[in-house]
């Protein structure tokens, strides 16, 4: 199996080594194709009006100066394009990437770009406890990582599908299970803007997250990492939301 894998935290990342050791434990085929720089919250874009600069840091290994998706791409249509990958794994990110991060997660665009192309593909990533970024549980992910990406290969996928893996915010050892779940949703109003001002008074501003508390349903990834349990959630590239479809196909006769 040729495995294709890439990030959006950089081509340095702690969590793409990670996610490096899961994907050799399955192939030995293993090519890292990633972002040269930290592409968070970018989504699905793509560079269209820059050109993508390509280095090579090691046999199978690449840096490219773009998007996570752009990666995908250079990696299916460039490098690897006389043997497509089997498989495209993304991550594993520094965070968790549930609920809405799913809209701008640049993990969850690189998978969705596998999928587009008609490769299974799977993104990870590993949450850690609330304002300790630093302190991301990384052997929850490295233990638990392998069997759940055998497990998704051997249950399969279908067309136009990805597969969004998150691990809880704790060690290893205190995982309670794995649940497959929905993509949750947070109380509306989580993001936020912070006005400041630079040593000339001239106001400038970062986009932050408001830390309100919240129940999270049954059922959703959200619920999931809050049991302690990996979430397993499939998603859809088609988002036609179907009986609204149907009812304005009547209202518009």
């Amino acid at each position: 199996m040729r495995i294709l894998i890439t990030n959006d935290d950089g081509v340095n990342a702690e969590g793409l080594g990670v996610l490096e050791k899961i994907a050799r434990a399955i192939s030995d085929d293993v090519w890292v194709i990633a972002p040269e720089s930290d592409q968070s919250g970018v989504g699905h874009s793509l560079s269209l009006s820059d050109p993508l600069r390509l280095r090579q840091i090691d046999e199978k290994r690449y840096a490219v100066r773009g998007t996570p998706t752009d990666c995908v791409l250079m990696g299916v249509r460039q490098v690897m394009k006389e043997h497509r990958p089997d498989l495209v794994l993304s991550g594993v990110n520094k965070g968790h990437n549930v609920a809405e991060d799913v809209i701008y997660s640049g993990t969850i665009a690189a998978a969705m770009e596998g999928a587009m192309l008609g490769i299974p593909s799977i993104a990870l990533s590993q949450s850690f406890p609330p304002g300790l970024r630093e302190a991301a549980p990384w052997d929850c992910a490295a233990v638990h990582g392998e069997a759940v990406v055998r497990k998704v290969l051997e249950l399969g996928m279908d067309a136009d599908t990805l597969v969004n893996v998150n691990f809880p915010p704790c060690p290893a050892g205190e995982v309670t299970g794995i649940a497959v779940t929905a993509q949750g949703r947070r109380d509306p109003g989580l993001l936020d803007i912070e006005e400041r001002a630079d040593g000339r008074l001239i106001p400038y501003y970062w986009l932050t997250f408001r830390r309100t508390p919240s129940t999270p349903r049954n059922g959703t990834d959200l619920k999931a990492l809050f049991d302690r349990k990996i979430s397993v959630t499939p998603l859809r590239i088609n988002m036609t939301d179907e009986p609204l479809m149907t009812r304005y196909a009547r209202g518009f006769v």
